[in-house]
């Protein structure tokens, strides 16, 4: 019942206006996919400059020339996202970072379910556009979102941590895939104004983690023996 009625009280945010490809930047070519829901679309920022994609690709923007591309729209799960990259044209990208679960554990899949379909996912972006970093983002600490309430916020956000655990035990068994968390420090101010989106705050510490975890992967790849 609390289910049903956040589901109606809960208001509609857009997805971010503005572009969603381009290039910038200066240095070697990084070729990034953006993908996955309503976060990866920027629902709850004012503009794409203002959501992953734009604070992503600012902050690898003066160590790289970024030509990035975002496909992602509000309430995707990891199934359905497989089934939209599955129909669009190959095009290579070196990099896609994801951003899924919360419509996978709003709509009852099962752990084990989720799983599987990351997994299929992961080997989708490998052979369809030869990525050779993917970074899966955790699913947000829905404990933390106000417009859930009690009893309701605590089992999710328990379902939540379950993923999350499972998901980080997974990729870490994964050479070319890094698990990407932001910090306990988010508190529920950071939070748009629908009390369920990441805020401007939340889009600008995924964004420079993200950046962060990319130079890194960037720079001990390309480092010469020794």
């Amino acid at each position: 019942m609390q289910g049903f009625f956040v589901r109606l009280s809960v208001p509609k945010l857009p997805e971010a206006p503005g572009k969603r490809k381009g290039q910038k930047g200066n240095g070697p070519s990084l070729r990034i996919l953006i993908t996955g829901d309503s976060a990866a679309a920027g629902v709850g920022a004012d503009s794409q400059a203002q959501a992953l994609s734009g604070k992503l690709t600012a902050h690898l923007a003066p160590v790289f020339t970024v030509s990035w591309k975002l496909v992602a729209k509000n309430g995707k799960t990891t199934s359905d996202l497989i089934e939209w990259l599955s129909q669009l044209p190959i095009e290579p990208f070196d990099v896609v970072v994801t951003s899924l679960g919360v419509n996978d554990i709003t709509s009852g899949v099962s752990l084990e379910t989720w799983l599987k379909r990351q997994e299929d996912l992961v080997n989708l972006l490998r052979l369809k556009f030869g990525a050779t970093q993917i970074l899966l983002s955790a699913v947000p600490p829905m404990d933390k979102f106000p417009a859930l309430p009690r009893p309701l916020r605590w089992v999710i956000g328990s379902q939540t941590k379950r993923f999350n655990r499972a998901l980080e035990a997974w990729v870490n068994t994964q050479p070319d895939c890094n698990f990407l968390v932001l910090p306990d420090s988010l508190e529920a101010t950071h939070i748009a104004p629908d009390g369920f989106h990441p805020g401007p705050k939340v889009y600008e510490l995924w964004g420079r983690s993200a950046a962060q975890a990319i130079i890194r992967h960037r720079r001990i790849h390309t480092a010469s023996p020794g």
